[in-house]
């Protein structure tokens, strides 16, 4: 079922939750354990987060450095798999600009399509960790609305090698992300929101943002939005502090604030067991304000852990 349909006919807010490829080396089934935490309260759908490869240097026998191209988390579209099947549930692949040549991306929708995922995450994707400016592979795509492009191309039965006979046409939802404090990399939030909104006209029906502490930029994205045009719906995405180092990590790696009010009861904690429970209450707190304006569902960022979420999710929904 498309993400779109399940939210249109939705007469509650829907639960969601998103998660990371187990990785290489890693099996599967601590990540079935932690789907299994939060299946009782009916998911409507899974997202599962797509990695580039990225460049690793180490130190020869020599002395001088040896790069290597790595994929940390491989497996995307066989994990998507194995959950829709396992679990009964629709899962929301991510899909990225980065790493990837417009041809590698058809490839990898065409096992999607085969496989039964009709459900797309359409990203551009992060710089590399070695690079600071996002560079797109040669014949790849730049940004997130040429990706999308290329996959609405695809529900309409265009495929890169246009001699092909008796194409068969795609049927994938395209959702796309949205960041109430703005990406990182654009100028303001008006500019950012125009980019948006262009996401929306190539073929988005829906948006999720990247992770917020206030729900106060929440709001005022969403009328941001609502004022440029943009009318699909708004997803929350949000993620509850876990440790003590969360408050130092999460800005400088999101680019987002924390509120001075977190911040200080984070600064009481002794230890990373109560900054969790203190992330717990406010993300309960979060919710529950967030549910109460009307929106669609909420969004988890669970990063390899459900215990926290599952907690949140008892006293929410």
């Amino acid at each position: 079922m498309k993400v779109i349909d399940i939210i249109t006919n939705s007469n509650k807010p829907l639960f969601t939750f998103e998660i990371l490829p187990p990785l290489k080396g890693h099996d599967i089934q601590s990540l079935y354990e932690n789907i299994e935490r939060l299946i009782e309260f009916n998911p409507a759908y899974i997202n599962i987060t797509y990695h580039q490869r990225e460049a690793v240097f180490k130190q020869r026998e020599d002395g001088l450095l040896e790069k290597k191209i790595v994929c940390k988390r491989p497996g995307t579209v066989a994990l998507s798999t194995a959950i829709q099947y396992k679990f009964q549930i629709p899962v929301v692949t991510h899909i990225i600009c980065g790493g990837f040549t417009q041809a590698e991306i058809e490839d990898v929708l065409i096992d999607l399509n085969f496989l039964g995922i009709n459900n797309i995450l359409a990203l551009r994707g992060d710089p590399p960790k070695s690079e600071r400016i996002f560079v797109p592979e040669k014949d790849g795509h730049a940004h997130t609305s040429e990706l999308i492009e290329q996959i609405v191309n695809l529900n309409h039965g265009k495929y890169l090698d246009q001699e092909l006979e008796n194409k068969a046409a795609t049927d994938f939802c395209i959702g796309v992300a949205g960041y109430p404090e703005k990406h990182f990399e654009s100028p303001n939030i008006i500019t950012d929101i125009k980019y948006l909104k262009l996401k929306v006209e190539k073929g988005a029906k829906y948006i999720v943002t990247q992770m917020f502490f206030d729900n106060k930029k929440f709001f005022d994205f969403v009328e941001l939005c609502r004022n440029e045009g943009i009318t699909v719906p708004i997803i929350p995405g949000i993620k509850p502090i876990s440790i003590l180092n969360d408050v130092k990590l999460i800005p400088q790696l999101f680019h987002i604030d924390i509120p001075d009010e977190l911040i200080s009861e984070i600064n009481k904690c002794k230890n990373n067991i109560e900054a969790k429970q203190v992330g717990i209450e406010w993300t309960i707190n979060q919710s529950k304000e967030l549910i109460k304006s009307g929106i669609s569902g909420i969004h988890y960022y669970t990063y390899g852990h459900s215990d926290n979420i599952k907690q949140i999710v008892e006293n929410v929904f």
